[in-house]
């Protein structure tokens, strides 16, 4: 038997049961997922493309990571009105505690003394994206901003996901790059690890509801 997260809107968000845990995980996701993009960037290995974009608003506006990217969110959900996205729970909050909790992090991890050092940050980093990215998606709270971007626009064009994605994901690189944020092999890496290690990750960390369909494996 296979058990298939089933996409909700966010009234059933809220109706659903299991919130005792749900929302608790939602938290713990999206503050894991801020503090892994400190060490990614601290590692200066190179970052997701959004990161870089963040970095590269940073540099050039003098205000602080977190900031960058919690007003980068914010523009990325004004996209969301042509292509008729409708935010949940989780949505919301990934606009507040992702770069809050970016910032908050950089007080506590200093930069790196050696290369050693950098590398560990970036393998660091890689996983607890890629780990809190799954928590905080398995809470079943809807997506993130750029997460409905990328859907959104998929249901709009008609085009395949990798298309829009890979499409997605080089514009807001070329930006960043353009703005001073740091590109590296570290950037093309996470474009290819992110989607495979997150689809694990849910594995165990999507919460499975009564309303999920049920299919059997044959």
């Amino acid at each position: 038997m296979t058990t298939v997260a089933r996409r909700m809107t966010a009234i059933e968000q809220l109706r659903a049961e299991k919130k005792a845990r749900r929302f608790p995980q939602l938290l713990v996701g999206l503050i894991g997922y801020g503090t892994s993009l400190t060490f990614l960037i601290q590692s200066a290995l190179g970052a997701s493309s959004w990161s870089v974009l963040a970095e590269g608003m940073a540099r050039s506006t003098g205000m602080t990571f977190g900031w960058a990217t919690n007003l980068t969110a914010v523009a990325v959900l004004l996209f969301w009105i042509p292509l008729r996205e409708l935010p949940g729970i989780g949505t919301v909050l990934n606009v507040v505690l992702v770069g809050t909790s970016a910032d908050f992090a950089a007080l506590f991890v200093p930069p790196p003394g050696s290369l050693t050092q950098q590398v560990v940050y970036y393998a660091v980093g890689l996983l607890m994206l890629t780990f809190f990215d799954a928590v905080y998606l398995g809470a079943r709270f809807g997506s993130g901003p750029r997460d409905g971007l990328m859907t959104g626009a998929v249901r709009v064009t008609g085009k395949p996901v990798w298309m829009v994605r890979s499409a997605i994901e080089l514009v807001v690189l070329a930006i960043g790059w353009f703005l001073g944020g740091t590109a590296g092999f570290g950037t093309l890496l996470i474009a290819v690890s992110m989607g495979p290690l997150v689809q694990q990750f849910l594995r165990w960390t999507t919460v499975r509801l009564q309303s999920d369909v049920v299919s059997s494996a044959t």
